[in-house]
């Protein structure tokens, strides 16, 4: 295809928190299948990262409230970027009418490949041109978290969520943000996680100082833009999807207003990032419209393990946690209880 692959690709690569219209306008040119091989290797660690940090912040105790006890806990996460997620590899011999010629001083050739930022690599742009064109095209660069942030290469990951106590040791917990829209964006959240005392069925536990619970938790996230307008066709939208999974054995141990706690389990994190609708990519009305160009799946599972402090102060607490992982994480919350 001789023009711009979609404008409106910008929109999708915007939920993620990509750099300026331009930018991406340039990495695309080309094919269908050249713009989901750059789109991959772009906004791939975000999504993982994103998947990942969903399944943080659900307790920072393993003992349940008591029947209708209740906490409201706000909880942030520094998610943090894996070096190999700072970088993706660009190989001019899978792309079809796009090439790679310049990064960072480099030249690369035609037949070559070469590692260009991700969205979270450092602020430096490649340069591409169209097969057979001498023009040339600038990508985005990455966001240089470490610098923007001042702390870490590592994406903050915000949540809030209520929990209420049921009876025979179980704890429901809930997040949800209702449906949000703002002119042609909208959001939503959906999470729930339950924790029961296991500890209470097992005679040597139950003398021991400690509780010992086993959580399940599961977060869905959504945001869908419509992008009409921005090239002929129909029905155009761009969408991404989090679903988060986390299954953990939890332990506490409290000494007067400060619990200790720890949490072993299995992290299972997709996602998926999708353009949808038809869309005429070469304004030629002798040529089929390309229908839902874009459709990525993205995932990020694993162990993981979890410790961490929680000072009580009256109804508030403080809370404080690590957690290692293929995302590593450390957050730190702000709580109201009442048990």
């Amino acid at each position: 295809m001789k023009k711009r692959l979609l404008v409106c690709l910008f929109s999708v690569l915007s939920l993620t928190g990509a750099y300026a219209q331009d930018n991406i306008d340039d990495l695309l040119k080309g094919s269908v299948k050249d713009a989901n091989m750059l789109i991959e290797g772009y906004v791939g660690p975000a999504m993982r990262t994103i998947g990942s940090g969903l399944n943080q912040g659900w307790y920072n105790t393993a003992k349940p409230h008591k029947t209708l006890g209740v906490d409201l806990t706000v909880t942030a996460s520094l998610m943090y970027v894996p070096t190999s997620d700072e970088f993706y590899l660009v190989d001019n011999n899978k792309l079809e009418n796009v090439d790679l010629t310049l990064y960072d001083g480099k030249t690369i050739g035609s037949t070559e490949s070469a590692n260009v930022p991700t969205i979270f690599g450092p602020d430096k742009s490649p340069s591409y041109k169209l097969s057979g064109s001498s023009a040339s095209m600038t990508g985005p660069p990455g966001l240089d978290l470490e610098g923007a942030i001042k702390i870490a290469n590592a994406l903050p990951v915000p949540m809030y969520q209520l929990g209420i106590g049921l009876p025979k040791g179980f704890d429901l917990k809930v997040r949800f943000v209702p449906t949000l829209k703002a002119q042609d964006f909208k959001f939503n959240l959906l999470g729930v996680g339950v924790m029961h005392d296991v500890g209470q069925y097992i005679p040597v536990v139950k003398a021991l100082p400690v509780d010992i619970s086993l959580f399940a938790g599961y977060t869905k996230m959504a945001a869908e833009q419509d992008i009409s307008g921005t090239t002929s066709g129909q029905n155009q939208k761009g969408s991404f999807e989090f679903n988060a999974t986390t299954i953990q054995a939890l332990v506490s141990k409290k000494i007067s207003v400060l619990t200790i706690y720890g949490g072993v389990g299995y992290n299972i994190a997709t996602s998926n990032l999708a353009l949808t609708g038809s869309y005429d990519l070469d304004d030629n009305i002798n040529t089929p419209d390309q229908v839902d160009p874009v459709n990525l799946d993205f995932s990020a599972s694993g162990v993981r393990a979890t410790a961490g402090f929680r000072l009580k102060l009256a109804v508030f607490t403080l809370h404080a946690d690590y957690t290692l992982s293929e995302y590593r994480a450390l957050s730190a919350g702000f709580g109201i209880t009442v048990r």
